[in-house]
């Protein structure tokens, strides 16, 4: 099996950096680009078809889309928008985009409005939908978060056939792992976290696929890694590390708790940096 490697970019490069990385990282062999949007800063939409538009082979994927922000029938057509825009199904029969979710987190969710309930109902009722109308048939769909009558992606004068689009989430908590394994095509694994949080997630995952009649075998496992190199001045690079740990402690606090760090820490930095 060919060993895959990919890139998770944010905000912390321009653009035209990034346009470029793109360049560098499919001339050189990577799979697949993954676009964050998470906090609000860049648009995983607006920079998914930049560089769909700057390659030819590489897989481009969000990670993650908060459902909270879209409609999932926009959603929907916004995906098959990017699958035409990389070229539908390639040689090997697949697409070049991936759509991941999440169910974003607080404290953000509440300061802009979004009242995060029953956010496992949610992502379930979205993403039932969605692949529903990847298949390009009408769909009718009355949950308690999701209501459609009576709608398909209207491409008039397109490719009709079905998006083979993947869906992920990207999920943290221990029943949000469990039912991706269950019901996406994968899960987009944090980072910041330990290996004996992720051996535990893992896990989780393979519980859900077990549920649906799958093996962890058929469940995508990417996972996000940080990290800080430089070859002449180390302790910068070591400096720059502990500012994003510092960073997630204070604003994404349930990915540290994944982690085991204790209430006491999370406050106290939280205290210093918000």
């Amino acid at each position: 099996m060919t060993q895959r490697f990919a890139l998770y970019l944010q905000d912390k490069h321009n653009m035209r950096d990034e346009l470029n990385m793109v360049h560098y990282a499919e001339e050189r062999g990577f799979s697949e680009i993954w676009q964050a949007d998470t906090r609000l800063a860049r648009d995983c939409i607006v920079m998914m078809s930049a560089f769909l538009a700057h390659s030819k082979k590489l897989r481009i994927g969000s990670g993650v889309l908060p459902i909270w922000t879209r409609n999932p029938a926009v959603i929907a057509a916004t995906w098959s928008t990017m699958w035409e825009l990389g070229g539908g199904k390639g040689e090997d029969g697949r697409g070049r985009v991936m759509l991941g979710l999440g169910a974003w987190w607080e404290p953000i969710a509440t300061r802009v409005g979004v009242k995060r309930e029953k956010p496992l109902q949610a992502i379930r009722e979205n993403i039932e939908v969605i692949r529903q109308l990847f298949t390009m048939e009408e769909v009718t769909y009355e949950g308690s978060f999701v209501h459609l009558d009576r709608i398909k992606l209207d491409v008039a004068y397109g490719d009709h056939s079905p998006r083979d689009i993947p869906i992920y989430i990207g999920a943290t908590g221990d029943k949000m792992l469990e039912m991706a394994g269950e019901i996406c095509d994968g899960v987009v694994l944090n980072y910041v976290v330990s290996v004996d949080y992720i051996k535990k997630a893992i896990g989780l995952v393979e519980q859900g696929a077990k549920k649906a009649g799958k093996t962890i075998k058929d469940i995508d496992t990417p996972e996000l890694l940080v990290c800080c190199l430089s070859d002449e001045d180390p302790k910068a690079a070591m400096a720059e590390g502990k500012k994003l740990i510092a960073y997630y402690l204070a604003t994404e606090p349930h990915i540290m708790k994944a982690s085991g760090v204790s209430e006491e820490l999370l406050e106290k930095v939280q205290s210093i940096l918000t």
